[in-house]
């Protein structure tokens, strides 16, 4: 198809620049639009339903476990930032700062939030007195602001979209618990949603988030073979409550601090599904969350009854709830094939009218490009197995490039040439000293991914310094 093969050509091999294959798809498949603000991005609808498909099944999973919706404001006081030294600190570099309000210099600089521990510490401040005001399980769904240096569309942008669970609990057993439910819950949606595999994990001291105590995280492998850390679930203990004077009346009536834990994800998983799955056509989307999860196209539709039969397909499949879309436009076969391709629309039905007079259409999947043709009677049944099996395939295919991209080493020297022959994951022993961090990413280029919450035996050793092992690690070069 003529059209089709001008419509890829515009795409950038991603085996030729994969950066640049990535901005070609997030543009071509009208997922986004640049701003005029540097690293600002307009999400066009294609990409908002994506991220509103992602939003609507984990928001449905933090209710089901007693989570409810808040919203905190977008500006902090400055005074209200700087009671928590580690975490200031650890933002301060990547925050916006409001200094002028209606035309006048304000008292206070106020801050557009990077994130909202604090804004939430005083609310809980003024509503939690006693052990039975506990626990709050608490998430909004906002926008915050990082100054980032250096951006790209998803995967880092000066504003951009996500949740973040916020939980206040009576003990500290039952903080850890709920870290671990919510890392469980990202590890679950990754793999059964998104179609990705992960490596849970807990972040190093250097790598956690600032202010926590503990944070992990859901790492995945990209189709370039480079690192990018999911979504993460941070246990911070007591610290905030006491840097924020949020008290309650325990049990045996004496004063106590409650403990904290806070929870996100993004729409960085946008970028994620692109370069997990996508290929030199466009974009390939999970089922679960793909806006259009079919699309019927008319064979010769000038045709008597092709568009008729066609609309009446389209009214069948949407009946049996699924996301459809009926392309009747005068575009030809072969640009219409291209555009959903593109797209990335997990089933495409086909009809014409050598189908109608056999009581049949084909069902072509964008995954692997498996061609079946089905009885109209079975129709809607066929169509929901062709789904399920590409949200398998998918998955499979990931997990494939996973398994196979996990490598071991002895030695920084193995470490480094295992990395830049094949990139993927390095898994070493590590003493758990900073020095060593720091050397693997000075000499090796790769940051610590995490600590697999599923340890493994590889020595006794560091092979980075020859002290003995604490744990086994994971090294990446991230995004």
């Amino acid at each position: 198809m003529a059209n089709q093969k001008k419509m890829v050509d515009d795409i950038t091999s991603m085996d030729v620049d994969f950066s640049k294959w990535y901005t070609d798809i997030v543009k071509k498949a009208e997922l986004m639009d640049y701003s005029s603000v540097k690293g600002c991005m307009v999400i066009e609808p294609y990409g908002y339903a994506l991220w509103e498909n992602m939003q609507h099944d984990l928001d449905a999973r933090f209710k089901k476990v007693g989570v409810q919706n808040v919203y905190m404001p977008m500006f902090i006081p400055e005074s209200l930032l700087q009671k928590e030294k580690d975490h200031v600190e650890g933002f301060a570099p990547e925050c916006a700062i409001v200094t002028e309000g209606g035309g006048e210099k304000l008292a206070e600089r106020l801050y557009v939030r990077p994130t909202s521990e604090t804004l939430f510490c005083e609310h809980y401040q003024k509503i939690i007195h006693s052990y039975r005001d506990l626990p709050k399980l608490y998430n909004q769904w906002c926008s915050v602001v990082r100054w980032e240096k250096t951006t790209r569309p998803f995967l880092r942008s000066r504003e951009f979209w996500w949740q973040e669970g916020h939980t206040i609990h009576e003990t500290a057993a039952e903080a850890e618990a709920e870290t671990q439910q919510q890392l469980n819950c990202y590890a679950d949606f990754f793999e059964n949603v998104l179609a990705i595999p992960v490596v849970p994990g807990q972040k190093t001291e250097k790598e956690k988030f600032a202010g926590a105590e503990a944070t992990y995280t859901v790492e995945c492998l990209m189709k370039d073979h480079k690192a990018l850390q999911g979504a993460t679930s941070h246990y911070f203990g007591d610290k905030f409550s006491r840097a924020y004077n949020v008290t309650f009346t325990g049990r045996d009536n004496k004063l106590q601090y409650p403990f904290q834990t806070s929870w996100g994800s993004t729409t960085r998983m946008i970028g994620a599904v692109i370069m997990a799955h996508g290929d030199n056509n466009g974009l390939v989307l999970p089922p679960k969350i793909a806006p259009i999860q079919v699309i019927v196209l008319p064979v010769a539709m000038h045709k008597a009854g092709v568009l008729e039969k066609a609309s009446e397909l389209k009214d069948r499949l949407i009946k049996a709830g699924l996301r459809v879309k009926l392309d009747d436009s005068d575009n030809s076969m072969g640009w219409k094939c291209a555009q959903y391709e593109m797209k990335g629309v997990p089933v495409r039905v086909e009809i014409g009218p050598r189908d109608i007079e056999a009581g049949q259409c084909v069902l072509v999947r964008r995954n692997d490009g498996e061609k079946t043709i089905v009885a109209l009677e079975n129709l809607e049944a066929a169509v929901q197995e062709q789904l399920e099996l590409v949200q398998k395939g998918m998955f499979e295919k990931a997990k494939q490039n996973l398994d196979n991209h996990i490598y071991e080493a002895h030695s920084l020297e193995e470490a480094k040439q295992l990395q830049a022959e094949h990139g993927g994951f390095i898994k070493t022993m590590w003493c758990g000293e900073l020095e060593c961090e720091l050397k693997m990413k000075e000499e090796g280029g790769m940051s610590s991914r995490c600590m697999p919450l599923k340890q493994e035996h590889l020595g006794d050793t560091c092979p980075i310094c020859g002290k003995p092992a604490k744990k086994m690690i994971y090294w990446g070069i991230a995004y």
